[in-house]
């Protein structure tokens, strides 16, 4: 489980097409500190540890990205270079910044403005229909790994602000119009309407 706080701006160092995509990530963690097996979120996406170290460019650990992550999220677009959010699994006792994020990527939304104001910027976003349903005024999802709050929606369109501190220590402040960004609607939403579904 995670919070949508990212804590470290990683980078792909190298990607292999093998059975599935091996992912090499450069990291400031201390790769000393992951266990083989742990869970972090890359760009809000939960994936799995399978090895990890140091060299002279600094830590760095592999991941596996499955076919059906990389159909489900926008994962596909990683490059060599490319910045990605990280957050590392919750721990007892740990806070909860953000809201609950499991790491399970429902989809992907679009961005389709990005307006500034204030100092702030504003995110216009199209979800998939099938999708949209879960999202709510004032309520939460996770985009790029980010616990993020509704603004408005309208129809599959809603809007987020996002202040000057989330762009600079997260990759949001490279994002434009048009690009694929992963979405996980919040659990209760997504439980809430499962009840109503089966009750009705």
């Amino acid at each position: 489980m995670f919070t949508g706080i990212v804590t470290d701006i990683g980078t792909i160092r190298a990607l292999e097409r093998r059975g599935d995509l091996r992912a090499r990530i450069g990291t400031a963690y201390d790769p000393s500190g992951i266990d083989l097996g742990a869970s972090i979120a890359c760009d809000g996406c939960c994936l799995t540890v399978v090895d990890r170290g140091a060299d002279d460019r600094g830590g760095w650990f592999d991941v596996d990205v499955s076919g059906e992550s990389l159909l489900k999220t926008a994962l596909g677009a990683w490059d060599v270079g490319t910045r990605i959010n990280l957050e590392r699994s919750l721990k007892v006792g740990d806070e909860l910044g953000g809201h609950i994020v499991s790491g399970h990527v429902d989809g992907t939304a679009r961005i389709l403005s990005i307006t500034p104001e204030g100092d702030s910027k504003r995110y216009l976003f199209e979800a998939p229909k099938a999708l949209a349903r879960f999202i709510a005024p004032k309520g939460s999802v996770a985009l790029q790994g980010t616990s993020l709050t509704v603004n408005e929606v309208d129809g599959a369109t809603f809007g987020v602000n996002l202040i000057p501190h989330t762009q600079e220590v997260t990759t949001w402040g490279t994002m434009a119009a048009g690009d694929a960004v992963n979405l996980e609607i919040d659990t209760l939403a997504r439980y809430v309407a499962r009840l109503a579904e089966a009750g009705g």
